[in-house]
């Protein structure tokens, strides 16, 4: 797996993220400034609520648009045996079921599923606990985080 396409997948979708959010914020702040939506009595709340969507989007955008400005800066290296798993590596677990799982370990970009090849591959920031608990591991290795009640156990199969 290349890592730097995985990294321009990234950036590909946080652009799309980013383009559909800048419209949302459109709308909302169209909806709290229409003349229709000027309240005429104290229950009459449309415009105030469109306010606070158009600034919880307008939040969010900045916040899309610096993960953006954060994995342009991202370099990946290639895994060092001796400092064990870093931001960059792409990491295959294999959990007690012998299933596998692809993370690639970035900066930003949680919950985000990208292909490679037939493979997918989650995106995982360093500061999430399974991202926190994979630092400075390497192959072989037991990883395991809390989960509510439950501790899930993983063995860290392949690093790149």
């Amino acid at each position: 797996m290349d890592k730097f396409l995985l990294q321009r997948q990234v950036l590909e979708r946080l652009a799309e993220d980013l383009l559909q959010v800048e419209q949302a914020v459109q709308a909302a702040h169209e909806t709290a400034t229409h003349e229709e939506n000027i309240a005429e009595n104290k229950y009459d709340t449309l415009g105030l609520e469109a306010a606070y969507l158009a600034t919880g989007q307008a939040r969010r955008a900045e916040a899309i648009r610096q993960a953006m400005v954060n994995w342009r800066r991202f370099h990946p290296r290639p895994y060092d045996p001796f400092q064990g798993i870093q931001l960059g590596s792409l990491v295959c677990l294999v959990d007690a079921d012998d299933k596998q799982q692809q993370l690639f370990l970035g900066p930003d970009g949680g919950s985000m599923q990208l292909v490679s090849g037939a493979q997918l591959v989650q995106v995982i920031s360093s500061g999430a606990p399974l991202g926190r608990a994979m630092l400075g591991k390497c192959e072989g290795d037991e990883v395991s985080i809390q989960v509510a009640p439950i501790r899930q156990q993983f063995e860290v199969l392949r690093v790149l």
